[in-house]
């Protein structure tokens, strides 16, 4: 019984080695670290051998969700240089810090990211170390306002997000800050691109904006328009009226002056 409670008791200290020698290493716990970017930007993906030493004679391994051979170094060969294999989607587009292999830094950049490179990226130094990383590419174009006219409710307006990934959400809002009520969106998906149209009604002269948010990649893009509620027509009839009113009262202050003269010199004629 004593030796059981023992390998009992070892058992957790056991499987804490076992990870250790692994090397897996993960961001947040078990998450692997998330990295996003927009579409057409360059992208650090990080890693490190965790002693930092020299890595020149060494050799680590980047692919993309298991299959994909992203960047090969060993012993200073790599993709861009002797090594052949990597995957066409990443030829030409992948480089390390050549510098930096000195302090045991492997990480890579991906230059002019595309949609399809979004995915799980692993760096391995195999035998000794393994890093997971999540690369989210989104597309985040600006919205296009229109005003479509004055409804029986007031004036229309549409926003339209055309091309967007990941999904966007899409708000109108008030120049306070505020959500306007909507219609449903009207959404449609192609190859991963979505076109997101959203119309409000407003009844008030003012400052409208359209916001388009993607939390995946922490972006948030937005125009505003200025809408003046029977504002130009209104404006013009007013003064028209105010001009053709003011000048007839004029006139009738002229006329009731020339008549009481005339009046005047009748009655001193006689």
């Amino acid at each position: 019984m004593e030796l059981r409670s023992t390998a009992m008791e070892l058992l957790p200290l056991v499987c804490l080695c076992l990870l250790t020698w692994s090397g897996t290493t993960f961001a947040d716990g078990n998450e692997p670290k998330i990295i996003s970017v927009s579409e057409g930007h360059d992208v650090t993906l990080p890693c490190s051998l965790s002693s930092r030493e020299n890595i020149q004679g060494k050799r680590f391994d980047w692919k993309k969700d298991g299959q994909q051979d992203v960047f090969l170094y060993e012993s200073g060969d790599h993709y861009n240089k002797q090594l052949s294999g990597q995957d066409p989607q990443f030829r030409g587009r992948v480089s390390h810090f050549e510098d930096e292999l000195k302090n045991g830094n492997a990480s890579i950049i991906i230059r002019h990211t595309k949609l399809t490179d979004s995915g799980n990226y692993i760096c391995d130094f195999p035998g000794r170390q393994t890093s997971h990383i999540q690369l989210v590419v989104g597309a985040a174009p600006e919205p296009y306002i229109r005003i479509l006219g004055e409804t029986k409710d007031g004036e229309l307006l549409q926003c339209v997000v055309r091309g967007a990934s990941p999904k966007p959400k899409v708000e109108w809002k008030d120049s306070s800050g505020n959500i306007l009520p909507a219609k449903d969106p009207q959404v449609s998906e192609r190859g991963g691109r979505y076109d997101i149209t959203l119309q409000t009604t407003v009844t008030e002269t003012g400052n409208y904006t359209c916001v388009s948010t993607q939390e995946e990649i922490n972006h948030q893009i937005y125009a505003e328009t200025f809408v003046s509620i029977n504002g130009g027509i209104f404006n013009t009839v007013t003064i028209a009226c105010v001009i053709v009113i003011g000048v007839l009262f004029l006139l009738v202050v002229v006329l009731a002056v020339i008549l009481c003269r005339r009046n005047n010199r009748q009655r001193g004629r006689y």
